[in-house]
């Protein structure tokens, strides 16, 4: 069913204090940006909100900047800036690996990392690597800021620990060392929803594995950091009977279901064989 238009209101705020503002007083309201979301929820009459605020035009909440130690993107950078940005490339391959496969060019130059944060999908592609990297989120309203790191904001199936006066404002990423890894297992190699995907970071010395993190969508109702196949991880030398023990671990780090798109037994054979790839990359 689709939903009249007639019955939605818009608010278009021209900076992001008069956004936080509406927000506060005016609220509810959804924020919307690029809409790649939004206007398929409109489409098929499964959004429930009528009333929207209008971020698109906030240049407060672009940009990419980086720091000796840290990177800072702004919630509207489209995932097309992110593929183009030198410094992402450099520092953060595996944001822009899952940048290339969300959806086509089109998408790409509309969406944006904030919405796909927002939006709160456990098949989101950009949300393993974010949880991989420890990345933490920045919360803004009206009277305050916060940050909240990344593994602690979802709290559920689309649901999270924003607030409804809160907007995303940025994402901020530690600076990071090791081999790093992305990969969506899909229906379709390009342009579909992932029935999985994985996002590493490891970082190997004398022979020891001394730092590694393992993220992974679409096994649980939010993505998940795999903290017990990390713990079996960490520490040992990097040969076949650590990676076995890791793929004994892995069942204990997710709970894939049965869906539309794939069987809960699939998905744990495909999480395991892409933690494999992963591991046995320099074996």
């Amino acid at each position: 069913m689709r939903t009249p238009v007639s019955s939605l209101s818009l608010l278009r705020p021209r900076t992001l204090a008069e956004a936080l503002v509406m927000l506060r007083d005016e609220g509810p309201l959804m924020a919307l940006a690029g809409c790649t979301d939004v206007y398929v929820g409109l489409q098929f009459g499964s959004l429930t909100d009528r009333r929207f605020l209008d971020l698109w035009p906030l240049h407060e909440l672009r940009g990419i900047h980086a720091a000796p130690s840290s990177l800072r993107i702004g919630a509207l950078t489209t995932f097309s800036e992110l593929v183009a940005s030198p410094i992402v490339r450099r520092r953060l391959p595996m944001l822009v690996a899952a940048s290339r496969e969300v959806g086509g060019r089109q998408i790409q130059n509309r969406g944006t990392l904030g919405g796909n944060i927002a939006n709160a999908s456990p098949a989101g592609d950009s949300l393993p690597v974010l949880a991989a990297a420890n990345a933490s989120i920045v919360l803004q309203s009206a009277s305050a800021e916060r940050r909240v790191p990344f593994t602690a904001f979802y709290t559920g199936y689309r649901a999270s620990v924003r607030r409804p006066d809160e907007l995303i404002a940025a994402i901020e990423i530690p600076r990071i060392e090791g081999r790093q890894y992305w990969r969506k297992v899909g229906t379709r190699r390009a342009q579909a929803i992932s029935k999985v995907c994985l996002a590493g970071l490891i970082r190997v010395e004398a022979n020891a594995i001394q730092d590694v993190r393992i993220a992974i969508g679409s096994v649980a109702p939010t993505v998940v950091r795999a903290m017990a196949t990390e713990e079996a991880l960490r520490g040992q030398p990097l040969d076949a009977d650590t990676i076995a023990a890791a793929e004994r671990a892995l069942p204990t780090d997710i709970a894939p279901i049965d869906d539309i798109r794939s069987t809960a037994r699939y998905r744990a054979r495909v999480a395991a064989n892409l933690l494999r790839e992963f591991l046995g990359f320099r074996l």
